[in-house]
């Protein structure tokens, strides 16, 4: 994640600047212990006016090759809405599936158009979000109106074990 921008104010005889310019990395290496991970979903999706979707972690997803994923652990997910949507896309809060290890006290995120957002574990975090098939392996997906559809980008990582 980055946080870059210029901050200023006009004085007397000139313009005083602050400069922010700052990034946060977490560096996982291929495996599935602390630090590693062997698992990723990346996709760019459309949800249909009013629409929702349940991403199921447990075997329904395909990575880049074309092979199924099963998720054991979750530990990072990002999510970029796309500039022209006119509603927002809301992730989390499947029924079965609290997602508050990464998105906070209601397991959910309210992703605007344009606006990117991810959370990502420590490397020492060998768990982060455990997925349990059947009861906890759904991530919603959801337009949060009618109208218009939405379009966003999402990657999960994770681990097998």
């Amino acid at each position: 994640m980055a946080a870059s921008g210029l901050y200023t104010k006009a004085s007397d005889l000139t313009a005083l600047e602050d400069t922010l310019n700052k990034r946060w990395a977490v560096h996982l290496d291929s495996g599935t212990g602390a630090g590693k991970a062997d698992l990723r979903f990346t996709d760019t999706r459309t949800l249909s006016a009013s629409a929702t979707e349940d991403l199921d972690l447990s075997g329904s997803l395909l990575d880049s090759f074309g092979a199924a994923l099963a998720f054991v652990k979750v530990k990072g997910l990002f999510i970029k809405a796309a500039d022209g949507n006119t509603n927002n896309v809301v992730i989390g809060a499947a029924a079965a599936n609290p997602w508050t290890a990464l998105l906070g006290a209601t397991g959910t995120i309210v992703v605007r158009p344009g606006m990117t957002v991810g959370a990502m574990c420590g490397a020492a975090d060998v768990t982060c979000l455990a997925v349990v098939p059947g009861t906890g392996d759904l991530l919603k997906a959801a337009n949060s109106a009618g109208g218009t559809s939405v379009t966003y980008d999402i990657v999960i990582i994770g681990s097998s074990v």
